[in-house]
């Protein structure tokens, strides 16, 4: 029981890419509503650019962005050493899109628009010695 309430109070640094300002401004206020730190960037390069600069729990990333994908972003991040625990967001939902965000290296894939009660729970499981 007390793994499970320390998962609960967990206060992750999530690593947030989302090319709408909207939403991804909603995003960020619930996830520090929740209690968890938060950088957002817009853009694949500025992810690149970003996320080594500091200690990341979980990559948060839509997968359509302006200048690439997601699973790009996941790639590249791999191809240089950096493995995070990572969470994709898509509009998109087929298997075919699932298959492609887990061949990638996300652990899970969220459909847009999603129930933030499920991000929650994800966020809640994730292992302890992954961060």
């Amino acid at each position: 029981m007390e793994a499970a309430e320390d998962a609960r109070h967990r206060k992750l640094r999530i690593f947030l890419v989302e090319d709408n300002q909207d939403t991804r401004e909603v995003v960020a206020i619930i996830l520090e509503g929740d209690g968890h730190q938060v950088h957002a960037v817009g853009s694949v390069q500025a992810a690149l650019d970003e996320f080594s600069l500091s200690a990341n729990d979980v990559l948060l990333t839509d997968l359509g962005l302006p200048d690439g994908s997601g699973l790009d972003l996941m790639r590249q991040l791999r191809d240089r050493g950096e493995a995070p625990y990572a969470i994709a967001m898509s509009g998109f939902g087929s298997a075919a899109d699932r298959a492609a965000s887990m061949a990638a290296g996300f652990r899970h894939h969220l459909v847009k628009p999603f129930d933030f009660d499920r991000l929650a729970h994800l966020l809640e499981t994730i292992p302890l010695n992954k961060h």
